[in-house]
């Protein structure tokens, strides 16, 4: 696909977010073959976010649980950027007029406590530059019609990024053993989903770290600050206004959200 192709697979979807109408998925009815396609349609979607005033405030790993990618018919991880305006905090109402069709998923979130060049890290390296942990809830929300993606489908749309929900207390890395911790989320107080830490890319910290890398590839870093959400330790649960949400993440503790 040359530039102008990309651009209007870009529209597209932008197209479809703004008017919450989605759409057929564009691997089939535009054409793209390929990551790098994929990515270089997010790339300008995000552009377009940053030229509208939006901040990045982080990342996303997206496809770690073989769960999720069993759900979706995919069978390798991607990543996405995450805006300011996707964030809410534990306990806050999280509004679904801004959504298409969510799924929610427990995760476990890293915060950045300082700058990571975009060469490729030591995994000492990377862990250096993290502090804390959170529980985390990761609402995914697909532009493309019934969640009929395929991998470039989802890499095309920002790897499904819908909005995020970050628990109330940090605690800091190497507190907990991340892989061992269990994770029971529920909805409206019936378990919905359940899962271990070892279920994201056998470690959460390891799907971070793929970040790290897969981001240095690309010629990028990671910056103070930033949340890496580390992806789902569950199978992802569909969600619908008047929702409450709770999940409990070990000994890393809980978050929770109410959908209106």
């Amino acid at each position: 696909m040359d530039a102008d192709s990309h651009a209007v697979v870009a529209a597209v979807l932008r197209t479809a977010r703004a008017a919450r109408a989605p759409v057929a998925p564009v691997s089939s009815t535009h054409g793209i073959e390929g990551l790098e396609a994929a990515y270089a349609v997010a790339d300008l979607n995000t552009q377009a976010r940053l030229a509208e005033g939006q901040r990045i405030v982080g990342l996303k790993v997206g496809l770690t649980s073989k769960a999720v990618q069993e759900q979706l018919g995919v069978d390798q991880p991607d990543f996405g950027v995450l805006f300011d305006d996707m964030e809410y905090l534990s306990g806050q109402d999280v509004p679904t007029n801004r959504l298409m069709q969510p799924k929610i998923e427990a995760e476990i979130a890293f915060v950045v406590g300082s700058d990571l060049a975009g060469t490729t890290p030591s995994y000492a390296e990377f862990l250096a530059c993290l502090v804390y942990a959170l529980p985390a809830l990761e609402i995914v929300d697909s532009a493309i019609a019934d969640w009929k993606i395929r991998l470039v489908d989802t890499v095309a749309d920002n790897a499904s990024c819908g909005v995020y929900v970050l628990g109330d207390q940090p605690v800091l890395l190497g507190q907990l053993s991340l892989g061992d911790l269990g994770m029971c989320l529920t909805k409206n107080g019936t378990t919905a989903s359940v899962g271990t830490g070892s279920a994201c890319l056998g470690h959460p910290l390891r799907a971070a770290y793929w970040l790290a890398c897969t981001m240095a590839a690309r010629g990028q870093g990671l910056k103070a600050g930033q949340v890496i959400l580390s992806g789902a330790l569950g199978p992802m649960v569909p969600v619908a206004a008047g929702d409450h949400i709770h999940a409990q993440i070990g000994a890393l503790g809980s978050v929770s959200c109410r959908m209106v």
